[in-house]
């Protein structure tokens, strides 16, 4: 078995992403240029994936700890990285230091190895008593930017808690099992099918529904027996009711506008014999549309275009079922992307909220007489969703609410839980 490199690696290269991504940068385009390899790739995303969940609360901790502000990004990075580690792996602690001064070193000749190793030392002495002022701070508590505490007590006044703790922890893998390749029989469905698989490849998983299987423990795909050859995707359990509730039928057209990289589309084709229309108008995801749907063997038309003009793209043949699953804040799967707490500002929500109106209003004449149009997002924000859809409504009176389960008008969201993240989803039909 290969040597593990050294913890001063992984942390020296967790608190260049962290710092990157404090500085304003996307974490994944971070990641893909910073040259990381096997065993320390994955320990730095993690540690660094860590770090960006509770980033409110190391902030508030660091401030504490420092005289005066640290303009060094990587040795703030670094600090941040470190104290996240001292707080998750506290029996480790010794280790957490001198490996911290170590990669230090590395940083600026080495000239801020004793103000590491000041700053950490101290956070073990003062423990207790930083922690209780943690506590006591509403954004070091919650692990959240005021602005977006603020929007879901506001929005979730019942829930704004949950969404929260949500949010800051470890996100579940889901798998989809195909139906195409893992046919149902009379005493098992495709996930119990999958299930049986995982089982005997000693993975342990549950059955959430006919072809949602929750793993018990994240992997890497590659160590899922039959991802390559397409029985199954991973695709969150909340995001797999999209095409529960779109309800499409065989025979029926139907477009899936803002697709990439399309796990929606994949899984509306293995459901049902359908004509399907895929859209994104990002060229390097469209790729990724048909990747996943050579790999599941599955076919539709795939277009790079913008779902907001179709002009461009429409043929002039209404659809029987629209899925509108809009670009958002992703404030619902921020437990994945953690970088998107610290990279959103408050303002962008007005942003994303007149995209998503510019792209409903544009796609809403191409739907049939008596079809419906799904509008989905990944987003907790009611100025993205509920006040949206009202709005959409208040623009169109040939458009109705349809009340189906999860989706009922005025209820529409899937709070993020342990089992899937947080969605929103209204079916409207045209009259």
């Amino acid at each position: 078995m290969p040597l593990l490199p050294p913890l001063a690696e992984i942390l020296h290269a967790a608190g260049g992403l962290v710092a990157a991504v404090i500085a304003g940068r996307n974490f994944d385009a971070v990641l893909a240029r910073a040259g990381l390899f096997g065993h320390v790739r994955a320990a730095s995303m993690d540690l660094a994936y860590t770090t960006l969940r509770a980033h409110g609360r190391g902030d508030f901790l660091l401030g504490c700890l420092l005289q005066r502000p640290l303009a060094e990004a990587s040795v703030r990075g670094l600090l941040l990285v470190a104290l996240a580690r001292l707080e998750t792996r506290s029996e480790d602690a010794h280790t957490t230091v001198d490996q911290a001064v170590s990669a230090a070193a590395r940083i600026a000749g080495g000239r801020f190895k004793p103000l590491v190793n000041g700053v950490l030392r101290n956070f073990l002495r003062r423990r207790e008593e930083l922690l209780a002022l943690a506590e006591a701070d509403e954004v070091a508590r919650w692990q959240h930017p005021a602005w977006w505490i603020a929007r879901l007590r506001a929005d979730h006044p019942r829930h704004w808690q949950d969404i929260l703790r949500a949010g800051n922890s470890h996100p579940p893998l889901c798998l989809r099992a195909n139906r195409r390749r893992l046919r149902p029989t009379a005493g098992a469905g495709a996930a119990q099918l999958l299930v049986a698989q995982l089982d005997a490849a000693g993975i342990a998983a549950r059955a959430l529904d006919d072809t949602a299987v929750r793993l018990e423990k994240p992997l890497p795909v590659d160590r899922i027996g039959g991802f390559a050859t397409g029985l199954c995707s991973v695709q969150d359990f909340g995001a797999q009711a999209a095409v529960r509730l779109l309800d499409a039928r065989d025979g029926m057209r139907v477009l899936d506008a803002c697709a990439a990289p399309g796990g929606k589309t994949a899984h509306l084709l293995e459901r049902a014999d359908i004509d399907l229309t895929a859209l994104d108008a990002d060229v390097a995801r469209v790729a990724r549309i048909t990747e996943n749907l050579q790999r599941l063997g599955l076919a539709a038309t795939v277009k790079v275009a913008d779902a907001g003009n179709p002009d461009a793209w429409w043929d002039g043949r209404p659809f029987d079922r629209i899925l509108a699953d809009v670009p958002c804040s992703a404030s619902g799967v921020v437990r994945r992307h953690p970088d998107a707490k610290w990279l959103r500002r408050e303002t962008d929500i007005a942003g994303f909220a007149a995209t998503q109106a510019r792209i409903i209003d544009a796609l809403w004449p191409t739907l049939a007489p008596g079809g419906t149009m799904l509008y989905a997002s990944c987003s907790v924000f009611a100025a993205e969703n509920a006040r949206q859809v009202e709005a959409f409504l208040g623009r169109h009176p040939d458009a109705r609410p349809v009340a189906d389960g999860a989706a009922a008008a005025g209820d529409a969201y899937q709070i993020p839980d342990a089992d899937h993240d947080g969605f929103f989803y209204a079916l409207l039909q045209k009259t």
